[in-house]
């Protein structure tokens, strides 16, 4: 599988790091650091403002992005790995997601500080639009980091299911794990137009076929790697899924294949996942 790895000196990088490779059996990695040097970004902008220095002040950040590829390189495994180091003075998030479409990314790995809102992740705004924009898998990482051994995947229906077996099955875990598959069923408020049918009978229906979609999904993956079993209850995602998550080592969840955070699995709720569950996520694209 190939890996993009975005990098910055926070701890919560380091975490990404080492997480994908208690995840995964790397073959190829990219990793990839922006020198985001706001304003002073253009000499015409140094000459103008008389700015001393500038080719130093340069040349320092250059020297300061190497040795961060040097560091992370030290984190990764030595053996059979094929690593493509990438340090350039551009827009972080727009270098991220070039060099994910021209290399041919898989996933796309990076960190996040896990509190406050979704632009409020490592890097600023970068993981924000990385998010939004990436046309691949994501991995975001954040307060938690370690072997992985109880998953829990969170599905809607048969598109993010699809897509989620088809992950799974191409790139397997390092190690076997226990899979928890989770459909919530949301219950119709009593305000709702469609509160004028039989409320009861509608989710009955509901919870039926989300028990045939993540029973279907278990059986296929069900294998030497993954114990799996299943979970469909009634409620609030966030609430249900949060809670899931908290005894858990990572969340995957998936996405419509549109963009925008707001079109990942569960629509809007993917923000306060993405906010207040501290274990990694893997969104499946």
């Amino acid at each position: 599988m190939r890996v993009l790895i975005a990098l910055d000196w926070s701890e919560q990088t380091f975490a990404a790091v080492r997480e994908v490779s208690y995840l995964y059996d790397l073959q190829e990695v990219v990793l990839v650091h922006g020198i985001d040097l706001g304003m002073f970004q253009y000499p015409l902008v140094a000459d103008m403002s008389n700015m001393q220095g500038y080719d130093d002040f340069r040349k320092a950040m250059e020297n300061a992005g190497q040795q961060l590829l040097d560091h992370t390189t030290t984190l990764l495994p030595s053996e059979s790995l094929s690593i493509t180091r990438v340090c350039e003075f551009a827009k972080p998030a727009s270098l991220i997601l070039d060099k994910a479409r021209d290399t041919g990314a898989e996933l796309i790995v990076i960190g996040a500080r896990g509190r406050g809102r979704v632009g409020e992740f490592v890097l600023g705004s970068v993981s924000h639009r990385v998010a939004l924009h990436a046309n691949c898998s994501t991995l975001i990482v954040k307060e938690r980091e370690g072997p992985v051994k109880r998953v829990v995947v969170a599905i809607e229906g048969q598109e993010d299911g699809a897509r989620i077996k088809a992950w799974l099955l191409a790139h397997p875990f390092k190690n076997p794990v226990d899979l928890t598959i989770v459909s919530v069923v949301r219950p119709i408020p009593s305000t709702d137009p469609f509160s004028l049918f039989p409320l009861q009978d509608w989710t009955d229906i509901a919870v039926r076929s989300a028990e045939d979609l993540v029973k279907g999904l278990a059986a296929s993956l069900m294998n030497h790697r993954y114990t799996v079993g299943t979970q469909v209850t009634v409620g609030d995602p966030t609430d249900i899924l949060t809670e899931r998550a908290r005894s858990a080592d990572l969340l995957i969840i998936g996405s419509h294949g549109r963009k925008g955070l707001e079109r990942f699995l569960l629509g809007s709720i993917s923000h306060a996942l993405l906010h207040g569950v501290p274990c990694p996520i893997l969104v499946v694209r």
